[in-house]
């Protein structure tokens, strides 16, 4: 985020090919915007320690400012894809309640995301985990504007994802060769799939 114009200057943009720059407020928004990009990434998360370690804020806040920025976003034409960070388990406080993501994912889609992603972001999710999620999040969103974001921290990503879809979650996030991770996990998120 703090480099987010020279990442955008030595991007080699396709067309045809979505490139999201993740933002955290408006002032982050307007950095994005000038350096070029056409979508970008907000963001909620449920606990409120890593709510406050990492946006200095509430989960709610987290919405409210995501909600802000999506506003702004749309008012230029640009795609905003929301994620619930820490869906299934945080650093800090460790599981999740389903009800307190899907209360996000909701409010994500109602500020106007075209996609919510819920995100295991340090890869502690299990397929009996993201079922309980899933059994909570999709009377509020429906499968074809959800994704999920599975890191492979103890080998469970790929059951996880299998989980998604067999709840008709269709898209996946994935990365190239594994790259990625989320090391303020404890054990570190090693793997993205």
């Amino acid at each position: 985020m703090a480099d987010c114009e020279a990442v955008m200057a030595g991007v080699e943009q396709r067309e045809g090919t979505d490139y999201p720059v993740l933002v955290l407020n408006l002032k982050g928004f307007e950095r994005a915007k000038a350096a070029g990009a056409r979508s970008i990434a907000v963001m909620a998360v449920p606990s409120v320690t890593f709510a406050r370690k990492n946006n200095n804020c509430t989960p709610a806040e987290t919405v409210e400012r995501a909600a802000t920025v999506a506003a702004a976003a749309n008012a230029a034409g640009m795609r905003v894809r929301g994620y619930v960070s820490c869906a299934l388990g945080c650093p800090f406080e460790g599981a999740m309640e389903p009800a307190a993501v899907a209360d996000l994912a909701e409010g994500l889609q109602a500020a106007g995301c075209h996609e919510v992603c819920l995100a295991d972001t340090i890869g502690t999710g299990t397929p009996g985990s993201m079922r309980a999620l899933l059994l909570e999040v999709l009377p509020r969103v429906p499968p074809d504007q959800l994704a999920v974001h599975c890191h492979d921290t103890y080998g469970q990503a790929l059951a996880n994802i299998y989980e998604a879809l067999q709840h008709g979650v269709s898209v996946i996030d994935s990365s190239v060769a594994g790259l990625g991770g989320w090391p303020l996990s404890g054990a570190g998120a090693p793997r993205n799939v």
